[in-house]
């Protein structure tokens, strides 16, 4: 095993990333910089369904991981000659489709004898704060929100970070599409939400913010607010006001918690990664927190290759025998 430091070399760092419905790659030198950064997203393919099927995904992967990374490649104005080494998202998510990523950088390492970086999707999220000319300074809190994990997170370190606080049910970004689907909106919910959260008045309805024990969140009791709401009125009359009182009941979730944390651990930085971060709520209601650009807040494969700078290299061929596995460890 070797350990790459983040130094300020021009190597380069080939990123996968496949745990959901994105189809990403991206070319990251090993200084941080961006040189591609190409996703394909597979949301309209989802979009009748209501949410993710995890076969289409999968099927969807294995057509376009190829034609993506040589796009990376080609916007990086590079080949595979030039690749110091291979990142890949191993987990979690699902399964399928992290198979195929994995896969896909095996092959790609194993054909020029290329150490393999086997990256946590986690550790991708918290890792794309530290790309560019600015990377945030150590230590800090960071709120990670996203479709499958909403999580407090004490980072001391690049490359690992301590959990304060994690979601008893629901994530916040997957209480965003539930509540999307029961709004009849489109998929993915989140962006809808928000979208019409922006005509509506944030006052206008009561929903619960739940109050757990420790620093961690809950959200299954304003989703189910939010269903006897839809029973008992005129849905489409008061869309746009139930969108955004629902919208404010998650954000002032995240936003408690995440100076809750911050002030039990004494960090005087807040950071907040996931899709959720996109968030406009989110971003107005923290704006003393740190977060990367909405390019970086979904799925990408710049996040992998950032986080695979501080992360351990499987050498040459030893990561034939690795998998990927679909829960957090």
């Amino acid at each position: 095993m070797e350990r790459p430091g983040a130094g300020t070399g021009s190597l380069l760092i080939l990123g996968l990333e496949t745990s959901c419905d994105e189809t990403a790659a991206a070319v990251v030198t090993e200084a941080g910089e961006i040189k591609a950064n190409v996703v394909s997203s597979q949301a309209h393919l989802h979009a009748k369904f209501g949410g993710v099927v995890p076969e289409v995904a999968s099927r969807h992967h294995l057509e376009l991981i190829m034609p993506v990374v040589r796009e990376a490649l080609d916007e990086a104005g590079a080949t595979l000659e030039n690749v110091d080494r291979v990142a890949v998202t191993r987990g979690p998510g699902l399964i399928g489709a992290l198979l195929v990523g994995l896969s896909a950088a095996k092959a790609l390492a194993w054909a020029r004898k290329l150490p393999l970086v086997p990256v946590d999707h986690l550790q991708g999220h918290v890792a794309s704060l530290y790309l560019g000319p600015k990377p945030l300074d150590l230590p800090f809190l960071c709120l990670l929100a996203s479709g499958g994990h909403t999580l407090l997170l004490d980072v001391l370190e690049r490359g690992s970070f301590t959990v304060l606080g994690t979601t008893l049910d629901d994530a916040a970004g997957e209480a965003f599409d539930k509540g999307a689907r029961l709004l009849g909106l489109g998929y993915p919910g989140g962006a809808e939400i928000d979208r019409l959260a922006r005509v509506g008045d944030p006052e206008a309805f009561a929903f619960p913010v739940a109050r757990v024990p420790g620093l961690d969140f809950s959200f299954s009791g304003v989703k189910t607010a939010l269903l006897y709401e839809t029973r008992s009125l005129d849905v489409e009359e008061r869309k746009a006001d139930l969108a955004a009182s629902y919208q404010r009941a998650i954000v002032r979730a995240l936003v408690e918690r995440a100076r809750e944390a911050a002030e039990k651990t004494g960090r005087d930085r807040i950071a907040v990664v996931g899709g959720v971060a996109a968030n406009s709520e989110l971003r107005a209601a923290l704006p003393e927190a740190v977060a990367p650009p909405p390019e970086l807040c979904t799925d990408n494969g710049a996040m992998i290759a950032s986080a695979a700078r501080y992360s351990v290299a499987v050498p040459y061929p030893r990561y034939l025998g690795l998998d990927a596995y679909a829960q957090a460890i």
